[in-house]
């Protein structure tokens, strides 16, 4: 799969909002086949102000705003990939993406199939996805393991503005597959660093952002602050975590996972989903059946409570996973008290 080797270390910081703004803007100079719509993407700037500037620089016929009908534009989204264009569609959140679930699930995921590989599509979703504090059940949902469970779609989750621009650039420019790219509101303002250099990141290659020799502790998303800050914790303690960061659900790297149990011998799981079918159950089931021999403990997993998240901020907290959660759970699977 195409990516770029950087050769130069000229850094620059940038927020997570303008990353991806950088990866649409640079591709659609590149290939005029490229176009945004959605929900105030255009005159407003972008609801997270992640399209701000791009319609002066695009004009309205490439960046375009849609009425609060996310089945209609997603369903146009859908008819211009297959004739040949490469539509970014942003939804608002991904929680208002169930009224356009047939689009993804009937329609571009499968048309390659039935059309006997003949009919491409080409579509990036994407949008903020999961908690963002106090917003209430109906918006506060995290969809990887609902977008995963369907073939033909790859699931993009980032955890910072660098993984996101390079991922962002490798869908739009390399992929010929629907690609459901999810972020998370209360990232849009993290500040990340970024090369002057243009890259591509391979989508369904893990990152390994911390090595460590005595628990690996996944995660993806904005949960992966949870994990680095657990690890972070632990490290006072003399436990030296591996923290893996996903990045892509699907296709799911779980070599990569393998090859960090084999040395690390345990494995926790940290994750903002409901439990059941969820993405750590996918991945609790490949590593014992590839690594159980490896395995000195019970793979253990943190997800977010099994119930719809609450607006209260005490139950809020109580839904979420946390440091301290996490810190425990890795002092069990090492048999230390907590």
């Amino acid at each position: 799969m195409p990516f770029t080797i950087l050769t130069e270390n000229i850094m620059r910081t940038i927020a997570f909002r303008e990353a991806l703004r950088e990866a649409m803007s640079e591709e659609m100079r590149r290939d005029e086949k490229i176009f945004l719509m959605g929900e105030e993407v255009a005159e407003y700037n972008g609801a997270y102000k992640v399209s701000q500037g791009m319609l002066a620089e695009f004009g309205p016929k490439r960046v375009i705003d849609t009425p609060i009908t996310e089945l209609g534009f997603a369903a146009i989204g859908v008819g211009a990939a297959q004739n040949g264009l490469r539509p970014i569609v942003e939804f608002m959140t991904w929680n208002f993406s169930v009224l356009a679930l047939d689009q993804i699930l009937n329609t571009a995921s499968k048309m390659l199939a039935m059309s006997g590989g003949q009919l491409k599509c080409p579509i990036v979703f994407r949008g903020p996805n999961g908690s963002a504090g106090q917003l209430g059940a109906q918006h506060s949902t995290a969809f990887e393991s609902f977008l995963a469970n369907i073939p033909g779609i790859k699931v993009i989750s980032p955890s910072n503005g660098y993984d996101a621009k390079g991922l962002l650039k490798q869908a739009l420019r390399y992929e010929e597959d629907p690609i459901c790219f999810l972020e998370s509101e209360v990232m849009y303002g993290d500040k990340c660093e970024v090369p002057d250099e243009e890259y591509y990141i391979p989508i369904g290659k893990a990152d390994i952002k911390k090595a460590g020799r005595d628990v690996t502790i996944v995660s993806f998303n904005k949960m992966m602050k949870v994990a680095l800050a657990a690890a972070t914790e632990l490290e006072k303690e003399g436990i030296n975590a591996e923290v893996i960061d996903l990045r892509t659900i699907r296709p799911l790297d779980w070599q990569t996972i393998v090859e960090s149990v084999k040395k690390t011998n345990r494995l926790v799981i940290v994750e903002e989903q409901w439990p059941f079918a969820s993405v750590s159950a996918e991945i609790t089931y490949r590593i014992q059946k590839e690594a159980f021999d490896y395995l000195d403990a019970p793979i253990r997993r943190i997800t977010s409570a099994d119930a719809p998240m609450h607006y209260a901020p005490n139950l809020v907290e109580a839904y979420l996973p946390s440091i301290d959660n996490t810190v425990k759970l890795v002092k069990e699977v090492m048999y230390l008290k907590a």
